[in-house]
């Protein structure tokens, strides 16, 4: 949930309610519906197959697919890691205003150090889990701000904000597509899907292994250093899958529906009642809202804001490098440490954002930040694909009854195995689930389609 007031939403919301008011509060509730549906498939992957999306892609896809959609996913990853860098600079610069945002963003490499003190997959996750305890008090503080904020709104009637849940042709006008874009970005996010295919295993392991269905894992035969090895699947028990996929799933659906939409329509609602019409108002950006919140409620409102976005913002970097971890092992088999591979990301992320900031300024660092995100809807289309492919067919969503297995990459007993068909339980999408998946497919392709045509034409 610290992920949902990233600087990514930030952005698009304050920059939609400022251009139109409270009509683009239908993409923020579209883009949750597609989030919670986009992510059930996802964890449906994960728990059934026991595979993440990008080992899926290389278990199942020709190799020449698989490293396109591979690239794509790196691109997400990048993209989403420029915006955090934007959003470490913009936060530290309202902290400290004495520190030029070029600087900022230089010094967001310094995160690195955060993936050495907190993150380390091979032992205990205790450090990191605090980490996330602390910033999502902050976070939780910031809303509470907001709250305060939307409490303090005049001239503006509850029929009218609740009227923009409802579709607007402002979505169709040009700016107004490459707004919803990015917030369609910035809600579902491409890596999120890697991501939420793949942390759904440790539960279902957690399962297996307290009931005894799993054998232990062997061990590696190196560690050290970037190296090609030799990958073991853990494919879950039918009882586990059982157990944990409906949890999962509703977990999500709370959570998506509930807090983001919230956070996300609560930021759009204040930067539209304060800033729409306003002479400011093309130049909305976080640096506007947090003026907003320590001029109307506190200094220590302002403070409060910087500082959740600044530790939020090094939270999505950790993700960052577990979602790319889990693509570049997946697609590509090879291990990379945390921190050499958050190193490489982030060297190539800050790249053009010092170049931004230091050629065009907070006006440039504020486009960038809402371009990354209607990056990341671009890439939507192609990673969302394979997600609806492999979980609309049996070939991949058949799950054999008895204990879990370890299974190594290459046997050809990969996920099906030698058994009887009485002994299969078939778990493909319902023929009405993956109707619903195409046509979500077809609006974000032709969303990111209208929006690449109108900007090539310039409008």
């Amino acid at each position: 949930m610290v992920l949902l007031v990233d600087p990514g939403n930030y952005s698009t919301d304050i920059a939609a309610g400022a251009s139109y008011r409270f009509k683009l509060l239908f993409i923020v509730l579209l883009s949750n519906l597609f989030a919670i549906f986009l992510q059930s498939l996802a964890i449906k992957l994960g728990t059934v197959s026991g595979l993440n999306l990008a080992e899926a892609c290389r278990a199942f896809l020709p190799r020449w697919l698989n490293i396109i959609l591979y690239i794509f996913a790196e691109i997400a990853i990048i993209a989403t890691d420029i915006a955090e860098v934007i959003g470490f600079a913009i936060a530290l610069n309202l902290l400290f205003p004495k520190v030029p945002l070029v600087a900022g963003c230089a010094i967001s490499i310094a995160d690195v150090m955060v993936i050495l003190l907190f993150y380390n997959p091979d032992k205990s996750m205790r450090g990191l889990r605090i980490f996330e305890y602390f910033i999502l008090c902050l976070v939780m503080g910031v809303v509470i701000c907001f709250c305060i904020q939307l409490s303090l709104i005049q001239n503006t009637s509850v029929g009218e904000v609740f009227k923009g849940y409802l579709p607007s042709k402002s979505i169709v006008e040009q700016q107004g597509l490459y707004q919803a874009c990015g917030i369609l970005g910035a809600t579902v996010m491409p890596h999120s899907l890697y991501l939420g295919s793949g942390i759904v295993q440790p539960r279902l392991r957690e399962y297996d292994v307290k009931r005894g269905l799993v054998p232990p894992r062997p061990s590696p035969s190196s560690t050290s250093g970037n190296q090609v090895f030799e990958k073991t699947y853990y494919i879950p028990s039918l009882e586990a899958i059982q157990s944990s996929l409906k949890t999962s799933i509703a977990e999500l659906a709370i959570a998506l529906f509930t807090f983001a939409l919230f956070v996300n329509s609560a930021i759009l609602i204040v930067a539209g009642a304060s800033l729409y019409k306003n002479p400011d108002a093309v130049d909305a950006d976080i640096f506007s809202i947090h003026d907003l919140l320590a001029s109307s409620i506190s200094p220590a409102a302002g403070i409060l804001f910087a500082l959740a976005l600044l530790l939020s913002g090094i939270t999505a970097g950790i993700v960052c490098t577990i979602a790319g971890q889990m693509v570049s092992e997946g697609a590509l088999n090879v291990k990379m440490r945390p921190w050499l591979r958050r190193l490489m990301t982030r060297s190539i992320s800050i790249t053009p954002s010092i170049i931004i900031a230091g050629a065009v300024g907070r006006s440039g660092l504020n486009a960038a930040l809402n371009g990354s995100q209607v990056a990341l809807s671009i890439v939507l289309p192609f990673v969302t694909a394979p997600l609806i492919y492999f979980t609309s067919r049996n070939k991949f969503m058949t799950v054999r009854s008895g204990p879990a297995r370890l299974q190594v990459e290459g046997q050809p007993t990969l996920v099906t195995g030698h058994r009887n068909e009485g002994d299969d339980v078939k778990m493909r999408n319902a023929w009405y689930t993956t109707a619903i998946a195409v046509v979500i497919w077809l609006i974000i392709a032709i969303m990111n389609v209208a929006n690449l045509v109108l900007l090539g034409e310039g409008q």
